[in-house]
């Protein structure tokens, strides 16, 4: 059975608050050199057959995500 991956992220305009609190837990537990946290979802679909590509990005636009806010990065699986 073929694995989807979908990934979602909040767009880099967007406050990402929950990041932000990892980046200073970080700093404070001494982790000085990560600049940057993204928080987000990570979805596995397991899909019967071919997957459709066209199909998947479409649940994964109006079901998984937020596409005013979010981002979505679509993993196909490779032969």
């Amino acid at each position: 059975m073929p694995v989807v991956v979908v990934d979602v992220v909040l767009k880099p305009e967007i406050s990402d608050p929950q990041g932000q609190a990892v980046l200073g837990a970080l700093g404070r537990l001494g982790h000085a050199g990560v600049r940057s946290v993204r928080q987000g979802k990570h979805f596995v679909l397991d899909v019967e057959g071919e997957p459709d590509e066209v199909e998947l990005r479409q649940i994964a636009e109006t079901l998984l995500a937020n596409p005013v806010i979010e981002d979505v990065e679509l993993h196909l699986p490779t032969d």
